[in-house]
């Protein structure tokens, strides 16, 4: 496929008339686009060539395709070193929002992620052609980035002029249009990527990568102190949703996966669909450039990304015996299990193993919760451990789950001669709750490493500011909330509607000739959703879900199996539509949270189990890279468990907030 459809200097297209023009265009045209996009390319040719006819230097480019993000540019046009981003509605007669939107994600995608675009003035145009003269406005958007121009055409001469500089040197188009082009991948992509023995400087180019790579190397030196000091340390790595701590972990893994002596590693997480989606991409991948039998790559994935339970009934085998590893990552550590929850399932499930050991010894085993039991496995090497917990700030969704605080209990109680490492910002609620800082390590040897916390979301690669959002939609602060949704809605659109069937259009239409995934996902406790045709209760198998291809009717495409949070948290789609139901519920001015019990719904009152719901819709509200809608039902009075107040009272919070309605 062509980068462009025509490109060439501007002297030169000049001088070139409008049929030769045409001809490339349409020459290069593998789509066989319709009579009427073929009007609009000769509308084009004409209203820039007149244009044009001042500027001899420079170039300019007809529908330039985006790599791997897909969509195509009407027109870029390279005057100086800076880069104009056409976005044409010939014969429209207004201006609209949605081509403005088109236009300025054009331009900062160029900006993020072109390496030719980096440090250049990049100005977002929107012409409808047929629109009355708008009064010309010109703002910084951000960075190098300015925002969107309204013109129908007629100063558009005077446009370009605003922009002309004296002295500067020309864009050289071959080599723009050669640049390469790296979009933030996906967590299953950038695993790839690690798995090739990659960097993560070569998952992106953008300040998300960078702030990446400074963790990473941060923990290699804690890693190499450890070794080298005969020291045992834990290090805690906090980060907004999305921001690549999971990757991280991936990368610190794969690092140290090379074996000196006794120095390996591995990833362990508790989180079966993102191990079952992790290592059936990495598998696949393997047979695919290697040609190695899938089922060969399927065995050496296992034992590079480990379900730690698996890990954790190792360490029973033989409680003198530390595992192979020095090196260990526990992904998500918030949500490991607290002493009572663990105790259960070592009964109720690992009696067997239990039974073989004295009643000493089996005693002790019972009285630990999940990371006490993880650190004493570590804490068995004789000479050095490093454990590295991702820690997510209000991520916990499950019941039993012990939160951060009960690594800091664990290590004051048992192994107060532990290195503690934390991020500057583990003393925010979302992270420690009603609990100070100080509390947290008190009596530990612990230092504050600021490169621990990972502060730039990658999944939301339009916006780093969708987490803050999400955080004071769920807190009831809509005075903040609104303030950061007139931020983001131009780059990140998030929008609502009532009706299940214009949220999938809406979808459908915002992913229209682009490579992204999209799918449905609602709370696990949404099961009054299930009138409307969203049933949670239907398991989805995850690596079906996120893997396989439109023609699938498995995969996330057909938006007819849904995700909930346990199966989707870790991993990540382009866009999102999000089912809301009566479980997390907006009344008399608060949230309120209930879970379904029969045919009613029921208040829950227990703190802990409050938090795991709320924790859920932050989960589902930060999954998506690209943007999202949320679906809230209309509700039905006949049914008590879905009356219309349960529903109408979060509707209007939303507008409260001004959420763009899709109707």
């Amino acid at each position: 496929m062509c980068s462009a459809f025509y490109s060439n200097d501007i002297k030169t297209f000049l001088n070139q008339n409008e049929d030769e023009i045409f001809g490339i265009i349409a020459k290069n045209d593998e789509f066989d686009s319709a009579c009427k996009q073929k009007d609009a390319w000769i509308a084009q040719i004409r209203l820039l060539k007149n244009v044009l006819n001042r500027y001899s230097n420079g170039s300019i480019i007809f529908e330039y395709t985006i790599p791997r993000v897909g969509g195509r540019i009407d027109n870029v046009v390279l005057i100086d070193d800076t880069i104009f981003v056409l976005e044409f509605k010939v014969g429209n007669e207004i201006y609209t929002g949605s081509a403005a939107t088109q236009a300025r994600t054009y331009a900062i995608d160029l900006a993020n992620f072109h390496e030719e675009s980096h440090n250049k003035t990049i100005v977002p145009i929107l012409i409808a052609t047929d629109a009355p003269d708008y009064e010309l406005q010109i703002n910084k958007y951000k960075n190098n980035v300015y925002d969107v121009i309204y013109t129908n055409g007629n100063n558009l001469t005077k446009i370009f002029d605003k922009f002309k500089k004296l002295f500067s040197s020309q864009t050289q188009l071959d080599k723009w249009l050669n640049s390469r082009y790296v979009p933030t991948p996906t967590i299953i992509e950038a695993a790839e990527i690690l798995y090739n023995n990659h960097s993560v400087d070569d998952i992106s180019q953008n300040e998300a990568a960078e702030n990446l790579t400074k963790t990473s190397t941060a923990v290699q030196k804690i890693i190499e102190y450890s070794k080298q000091d005969h020291q045992k340390s834990i290090c805690f790595i906090t980060g907004v949703p999305g921001a690549g701590k999971t990757l991280a972990g991936l990368n610190i893994a794969i690092e140290n996966q090379k074996t000196t002596g006794k120095n390996y590693s591995c990833f362990l997480t508790g989180n079966q669909p993102l191990v079952s989606v992790l290592r059936e991409a990495l598998a696949r991948d393997d047979n695919k450039r290697t040609g190695i039998p899938i089922g060969e790559a399927r065995d050496n994935v296992k034992s590079f990304i480990q379900i730690i339970h698996h890990f954790r009934d190792e360490s029973l085998k033989n409680l003198d015996i530390p595992p192979v590893d020095n090196v260990v990552i526990f992904d998500e550590a918030q949500r490991a299990w607290q002493q009572a929850q663990l105790s259960n399932f070592m009964n109720e499930k690992k009696a067997a193993i239990l039974n073989k050991l004295p009643d000493d010894k089996r005693h002790k085993i019972l009285s630990m919760s999940e990371p006490e039991l993880l650190i004493e496995y570590m804490n068995r090497h004789q000479d050095w451990a490093v454990i590295v917990c991702l820690v997510g700030g209000g991520q916990d969704i499950n019941t039993g789950e012990a939160g951060i605080q009960e690594w800091f209990d664990s290590l004051r109680r048992s192994y107060p001669d532990w290195k503690v490492y934390v991020s500057n910002k583990i003393t925010e609620e979302e992270y420690v709750g009603n609990n100070s800082f100080d509390k947290l390590i008190e009596g530990l040897n612990c230092k504050t490493v600021e490169e621990l916390h990972l502060s730039i979301s990658l999944r939301s690669f339009r916006s780093e500011k969708v987490a803050n959002f999400v955080h004071h939609l769920l807190n009831n602060e809509k005075e903040q909330a609104a303030a950061i949704y007139q931020e983001i809605k131009k780059v990140y659109p998030i929008c609502m509607t009532r009706d299940l069937n214009t949220a999938k259009e809406w979808i459908k239409k915002q992913t229209e000739g682009k490579n992204c995934r999209y799918g449905l996902i609602a709370s696990s406790q949404a099961k009054r959703l299930r009138a409307e045709g969203i049933w949670v209760e239907c398991k989805c198998k995850p690596e079906k879900w996120f893997l396989e291809e439109k023609n699938d009717i498995k995969s996330s495409y057909f938006m007819e199996e849904v995700a909930t949070e346990f199966d989707i948290q870790g991993l990540e789609i382009d866009y999102a539509l999000v089912g809301w139901d009566a479980d997390y519920r907006y009344e008399n001015g608060h949230f309120e949270c209930y879970k379904p019990s029969g045919s009613k719904w029921q208040t829950i009152n227990k703190e802990d189990n409050r938090r795991y719901l709320k924790n859920a819709y932050r989960v589902l509200l930060t999954r998506a890279r690209e943007g999202f809608i949320i679906f809230v039902p209309k509700g039905d009075d006949s049914d008590n468990t879905r009356l219309c107040k349960y529903y109408d009272e979060l509707w209007e919070y939303l507008k409260d907030i001004k959420i763009e309605e899709i109707k």
